[in-house]
């Protein structure tokens, strides 16, 4: 419903709008030219739908308080009976709020340099024009511009709905907390059981007869033996691991038990701070793009027909981390070489040729000077062997499979195969260098050349057994990404490991207040 009221006059408080407002400002100095310098915040009503707007940032994880939603109308009341100067500051307070809330519910209200120093992924922070926001003040269509600059991308949509139920979850207890104890297999009879069995009903893995028992406190679990470890309970227990990258055996061991006992409260601000994330990136995504879900272990390719194609990838260690990053693929390598970078020759590869003169025989690896000239093994003195190359031949052995799908950036990462296919079949599968192994790479690569409109046969090419560099008739882009909480395909909320721990810097930097 519009809250304009229609008025041709001048308003009174034009010059102490004028007079308080901040000029370094592009944005809200085209707001307030848009209108002519007249107020927008004189009508109370106005007022109070931009304070239900910010009071509904709670849904996104943002904290109304930080942008002062519960004192509008009060302070709105004051400047009113302080004349035309406190109104003319409190108009354009009033506007910079909402630009405020504006820009943290479009990109976010944390740089995300600040908290990851690799960040690479450039930043949309194009709200709509100052017009265009000028507009929907005045007919008063303040939570329809919310709604405008909220990202629409459905997962952002999905975790917001995520936080309203964990909340109501909250609102009703939570879940219970399983004691220290033993191993629960299928099978088992124990007091822990029944209290297990409770937990996964809370938690929305495991259905009661009774629709609406499933969250109520006291609910009573129809089982023919609460405390028996059955089928039933099994599969609740698969189903919570694979919403929580756990191995999925159907044992409530010690890592099962953890991720049982992590309160709701904690859940809560996963998700919190995964909306934030989400609003970093889901802007300006193109129709066809690759997504590395990095914490998930997962690629997506959103191809041009629409289809989905999907595969688990393997990613960096903890101290080699896989880094954010948005850019576009640009070629494959064919029967890739591998010259192995300067972090693994120096770490990793001259530990093995000290202790293994034959390491580099066996690896299928040649020694090579800056110049391209080919060196044997014995002619370096590998306690000092200064400014050396160490490049493994193509094969099936090569650490980079068959197929290298490349995209530039400053990391030097990229998407490969590998012959450690066995990596996997892993539930949490951070064991790489930094670059990206993909299960069905040559697949994926087949497809990205097709869909570029490049008319060539991966596989004829990986025949002929030459290294070559093929090139996408059409860049694909490409993210690189963090997530710790994301919706599933079918929309269930999985909980990753924090595995290269980032989610508390950013729940501290969410949580800060924007005076401090």
């Amino acid at each position: 419903m519009s809250l304009a009221q229609p008025s041709t006059a001048r308003d009174g408080t034009a010059s102490a709008v004028a007079q308080a407002l901040d000029r370094r400002d592009d944005t809200i100095e085209a707001f307030y030219a848009a209108r002519d310098f007249r107020a927008a915040w004189h009508d109370a009503r106005r007022v109070e739908a931009l304070a239900e707007a910010l009071r509904d940032l709670a849904a996104d994880g943002l904290e109304p308080a930080d942008y002062g939603a519960e004192r509008l109308l009060a302070d709105h009341r004051q400047a009113r009976e302080a004349g035309d100067q406190a109104m003319g500051r409190f108009d354009t307070a009033t506007t910079r709020t909402l630009l405020t809330a504006l820009r943290h519910l479009h990109h976010g209200k944390v740089d995300p340099r600040r908290v990851d120093p690799d960040w690479e992924v450039p930043i949309n922070e194009r709200l709509p024009p100052a017009a265009a926001i000028e507009a929907a003040v005045a007919a008063g269509e303040i939570a329809a511009l919310f709604d405008r600059v909220r990202p629409s991308y459905a997962p952002y949509e999905r975790l917001r709905q995520g936080l309203s139920r964990y909340r109501e979850l909250r609102r009703l207890g939570g879940w219970p907390r399983l004691p220290e104890g033993p191993t629960l297999r299928p099978g088992d009879v124990h007091p822990d059981v029944a209290r297990l069995r409770e937990r996964l009903v809370r938690g929305g893995e495991m259905a009661v007869a009774a629709a609406d028992a499933s969250i109520l406190p006291g609910a009573t679990l129809e089982a023919p033996d609460p405390e028996r470890f059955d089928a039933e309970l099994e599969a609740a227990v698969k189903r919570f691991q694979r919403r929580h990258l756990l191995e999925v055996d159907g044992i409530v061991g010690p890592q099962t038990r953890a991720a049982l006992n992590v309160p709701v409260g904690r859940r809560i601000d996963q998700i919190r701070l995964n909306l934030e994330r989400a609003r970093w990136l889901m802007h300006g995504l193109p129709e066809a793009f690759v997504l590395v879900d990095i914490a998930g272990y997962r690629l997506a390719y959103f191809r041009p027909n629409g289809e989905t194609w999907r595969s688990r990838i393997v990613v960096g260690r903890p101290y080699r981390r896989t880094p954010s990053l948005r850019s576009r693929i640009t070629h494959l390598t064919v029967n890739p070489t591998w010259t192995v970078p300067p972090t693994i020759l120096r770490e990793d590869v001259i530990p093995k040729v000290r202790r293994d003169p034959d390491y580099l025989a066996r690896q299928n690896m040649q020694v090579i000077t800056p110049s391209g000239q080919r060196l044997a093994p014995w002619q370096v003195d590998w306690s000092n062997p200064g400014n050396v190359m160490i490049r493994q031949s193509a094969g099936p052995d090569n650490a980079l499979g068959q197929v290298v799908v490349r995209f530039p950036n400053d990391h030097l990462v990229y998407l490969h195969d590998t012959p450690a296919q066995g990596l996997f079949a892993r539930e949490q599968r951070a064991f790489s260098s930094g670059c990206i192994r993909v299960q069905g790479v040559i697949e994926f690569a087949q497809l990205l050349l097709d869909d570029s409109g490049s008319e060539r046969d991966l596989r004829a090419l990986l025949a002929e057994g030459r290294t070559r560099n093929v090139p996408l008739a059409e860049p694909m882009p490409v993210v690189l990404h963090y997530w710790t909480v994301h919706p599933d395909p079918a929309g269930h909320l999985e909980f990753r490991p924090d595995i290269y721990q980032r989610d508390d810097a950013l729940l501290r930097a969410l949580d800060r207040p924007l005076s401090s």
